[in-house]
């Protein structure tokens, strides 16, 4: 199983940015697949998840904001981002279930999406005027 996220960059506050993640060695329409992000010094985070079923789930700084989508016929996954604030910026990664749901749970304060076995390399994504 291979995950290869891509798309980050630099965007002004108020900006959009849209990632992508191609998967591979699995088939996308099975899995949940989910985005986590890592700003420096603190800890990683979950920001969606897309069950296989179709459902979708955010994390509550980015509800309204960021829309996951997948398209299975392509074993790909996208969030598009909008509104971004300073506060985005973090490296963003793709992860894959070996389920179909999503399971998310909150620990210390914090959404993760448990149950990822695979994960790719991030990208960056920063948001600064």
């Amino acid at each position: 199983v291979q995950l290869q996220a891509s798309g980050g960059g630099l965007s002004q506050p108020g900006g959009s940015v849209r990632l992508s993640c191609v998967g591979s060695g699995f088939t996308l329409e099975d899995h949940a697949i989910a985005w986590f992000r890592q700003a420096p010094g603190k800890e990683r985070e979950g920001v969606s998840c897309s069950s296989s079923d179709g459902m979708t789930y955010y994390a509550d700084p980015v509800r309204g904001r960021f829309i996951i989508s997948r398209d299975n016929a392509k074993n790909t996954v996208h969030l598009q981002m909008s509104l971004l604030k300073a506060e985005d910026t973090a490296v963003y990664y793709c992860a894959v279930s070996s389920e179909g749901p999503c399971v998310a749970t909150r620990r210390r304060g914090i959404t993760t999406y448990d149950g990822m076995g695979y994960w790719g390399k991030g990208t960056l994504v920063t948001v600064s005027s």
